[in-house]
């Protein structure tokens, strides 16, 4: 029944940009130059947090958690995706899929909840500075951040188990560049209904939440930058908050332009008769 446990299943085919081989080359040069930079970046983010006492601040204490996670998860697509483009070999073992696959729900989900404990961080700092020591405590910052880890990645396991025990019969061939759960329900050969209501189910809340923190923490911050007579005194309490919209604007901004950009929508939701 399930033809993806016998020994004629050893993984999947990614098939990504095998159909413009020409840019191969140039994808790998252009992907592997940002690697390196994001590598730089972040791990420059990580070592400077650690190594400056001055940066020993809440703010700074989930910045390199939020560091730490896009460095792993661009690792985790960036690598496999690397190799691929050099070589013929568009094959990632079955191990390989599941592996991927949690991996980057995890961290994905673990930077959505990241960004909205970061809003609640400038909410206090901008909105209660007198008590901002008090509420943003190293073992209240611990324990979210350690919250976030888990329930991303508690959530990963779950949505990993289910898309993996659904039957492929024989169907390998991935129509994307990493193993994700679009195109992996796409190679299932029974109905996906109940799957796909429960990831999206399980997404919204995800999604909603931190954004719900995030869109209350800037309303407020807002209104309290706004009852700043000084026009000096609101561009510091807006420019507390600068790195934080940054990563917001860049984590939502390709999110967003990877599911809504037609040539990426193509990819992950390609018309089913085409199997």
């Amino acid at each position: 029944m399930e033809q993806r446990n016998g020994s004629s299943f050893t993984g999947f085919i990614l098939l990504g940009f095998s159909d413009r081989p020409q840019l191969e080359q140039v994808l790998f040069v252009v992907l592997l130059i940002f690697y390196v930079f994001t590598l730089l970046g972040n791990t420059t983010i990580i070592a400077l947090s650690h190594a400056d006492p001055h940066l020993h601040t809440p703010m700074y204490f989930f910045l390199s958690n939020l560091s730490f996670v896009d460095l792993c998860y661009t690792t985790s697509i960036v690598h496999q995706l690397l190799v691929n483009l050099r070589g013929s070999d568009k094959s990632i073992s079955f191990g390989g899929c599941v592996v991927q696959l949690y991996i980057s729900l995890g961290l994905g989900c673990t930077e959505c909840i990241l960004l909205g404990v970061m809003a609640l961080d400038r909410y206090a700092a901008v909105c209660k500075p007198l008590h901002y020591t008090v509420i943003m405590h190293p073992c209240l910052c611990a324990l979210m951040a350690s919250g976030s880890w888990i329930i991303g990645f508690t959530n990963s396991i779950l949505q990993t188990v289910l898309i993996f025990l659904l039957p492929l019969c024989g169907r390998n061939e991935l129509d994307h560049f990493f193993c994700e759960v679009p195109p992996l329900l796409k190679l299932a050969c029974v109905d996906t209904t109940v799957n796909e209501s429960e990831i999206f189910f399980v997404s919204v809340i995800t999604l909603f939440v931190p954004v719900a923190l995030i869109m209350f923490s800037y309303s407020q911050i807002v209104r309290a930058v706004l009852r700043i007579k000084s026009s000096a005194g609101q561009r510091k309490a807006f420019g507390t908050c600068g790195s934080h919209l940054t990563v917001i604007s860049l984590f939502y901004g390709s999110a967003l332009y990877a599911y809504l950009h037609p040539t990426m929508r193509r990819v992950l939701w390609k018309d089913s008769a085409s199997r």
